[in-house]
């Protein structure tokens, strides 16, 4: 197999602009470290706690679903983390609808994941119809160092654009010839679109590599039909920033019935701007 691309952006020197402009053109941007080691420490102690369970394809890709019903104050509050959010608020131009919260864990021997993306616009067995929403980014927080034998991501740039019947966000694909592999350090944050294909690399190293992968998306972007409302009772048990972020799964801020001239209608819209990268 070729050596991948590995990439070497210098994502330290990224304006708010030009994350953005990354986000939306390659599919992912990368926050550079925004944890303090003692902070890295004390999640991965929560996380390693919890009771994972394998994947259907390799005992050493292994998950556990809903982090923030459990007794992990430190994990859970990075999903309010105000430097991811306040980007999202910009990002979006909307309130933010948190839709979930996992933690996985590729162990050594991890095979890697098939690459796939997370859109799936009618919903799939895998994603649940919550994948059916139809703008969605999901926050890869990494708790160990990614390095080229530890499970690094892979993407591949622009895929989320294109569209021919190679890009059908239910195709899978064992590894791509210009795929793009991104190592971070422990405590640092990608931000990937959920059409992007995207997957990890086979952990070879001898040592666990931990994510925490938190899916927002704007309010005005639901699935397709109603889901399952969150636990009233679990909701009203958060910490009240993230809670906040917990709002009904099915908050859909659009007027379905609007006419083809509306009354009222703006004149200027900075959000899809072709200047919008350039500030």
């Amino acid at each position: 197999m070729a050596q991948p691309q590995i990439d070497t952006t210098d994502w330290s020197k990224l304006s708010t602009a030009q994350r953005i402009k990354h986000l939306e053109i390659e599919g992912y941007v990368v926050f550079p470290p925004l944890l303090e080691s003692a902070e890295v420490a004390a999640i991965k102690a929560e996380l390693d706690r919890l009771p994972t369970v394998a994947t259907d394809y390799s005992e050493n890709q292994r998950g556990f679903s809903n982090v923030q019903w459990t007794d992990s104050p430190c994990a859970t509050d990075l999903i309010a983390n105000p430097t991811v959010t306040e980007f999202l608020t910009t990002l979006f131009g909307d309130e933010l609808v948190c839709t979930s919260c996992v933690f996985a864990l590729s162990r050594p021997g991890h095979p890697g994941i098939a690459i796939h993306t997370d859109a799936q616009p009618y919903g799939s067995k895998i994603f649940g119809m919550q994948a059916s929403a139809p703008r969605l980014v999901r926050v890869l927080w990494y708790l160990d160092d990614l390095t080229p034998e530890k499970s690094p991501l892979l993407v591949i740039p622009h895929s989320h654009l294109s569209l021919h019947a190679d890009a059908n966000p239910y195709t899978r694909y064992l590894s791509h010839p210009e795929a793009v592999m991104v190592c971070c350090p422990a405590g640092s944050v990608a931000i990937i679109n959920q059409s992007i294909f995207h997957a990890n690399y086979p952990n070879r190293s001898t040592e666990d590599r931990r994510l925490l992968a938190i899916a927002y998306r704007p309010a005005w972007s639901p699935p397709i039909v109603e889901v399952p409302e969150w636990p009233a009772d679990k909701v009203a048990t958060l910490p009240e920033p993230v809670r906040r972020l917990f709002k009904s799964p099915n908050t859909r801020n659009f007027d379905f019935d609007v006419p083809n001239r509306p009354a009222n209608m703006a004149s200027e819209a900075p959000g899809i701007n072709p200047s919008r990268w350039n500030v």
